[in-house]
C-alpha cells in the first residue's frame, strides 16, 4: 500500500506536467501578442494572447465576459498591444456577432493548437471576440 501512494503521486504529477507542456506547445507556437492593461490600482498587467485579423481589424478573443484582461481594458478605455516589435494603443470593442468568424480564423491560423486549447480550457460557443480599434 505504501508503494502505491508514491507511484500514484508521480503518475498524477507526470500527467499534469505533460498537460502543461502540451498547453505551452499549443499556445505559443504561432503569433502571440502582448496585451498591456492597467488595473484600477494603477498596476500594469501583460497578457499573452492569440490575434487574428478580419477586414483589416485585429481581433482578440476572451474566454468569457469575466476575463480579467477584458474587464481591465474596458474600465480604462484603452489598451496597448505589442505585436512583433511594434506597440500601438487601441480601444477594445466586444463584437459577439463576430464569434463564428473569429473562431474560424483562429482555427485556421492556430490549427491543432486551437483545438487543444478549446478542449482543455475554453468553450468557443461562449468566447467573446474583441475588436481592436486603433487610436
Amino acid at each position: 500500500m505504501k508503494k502505491i501512494i508514491p507511484w500514484t503521486a508521480i503518475t498524477v504529477l507526470g500527467i499534469l506536467l505533460g498537460l502543461l507542456g502540451l498547453h505551452m506547445l499549443a499556445s505559443e507556437r504561432v503569433e502571440i501578442i502582448e496585451l498591456h492593461t492597467i488595473a484600477e490600482d494603477g498596476e500594469t498587467y501583460t497578457t499573452r494572447l492569440w490575434i487574428v485579423e478580419h477586414e483589416g481589424v485585429p481581433y482578440l478573443q476572451a474566454e468569457t465576459e469575466e476575463s480579467e484582461w477584458l474587464i481591465r481594458g474596458q474600465q480604462n478605455g484603452s489598451v496597448s498591444v505589442t505585436r512583433g516589435r511594434v506597440t500601438k494603443v487601441y480601444v477594445m470593442e466586444p463584437r459577439v456577432a463576430m464569434r463564428s468568424t473569429v473562431n474560424s480564423l483562429l482555427a485556421e491560423k492556430y490549427t491543432w493548437g486551437y483545438d487543444i486549447i478549446n478542449f482543455m480550457f475554453r468553450n468557443e460557443d461562449s468566447a467573446i471576440p474583441v475588436a481592436l480599434i486603433e487610436q
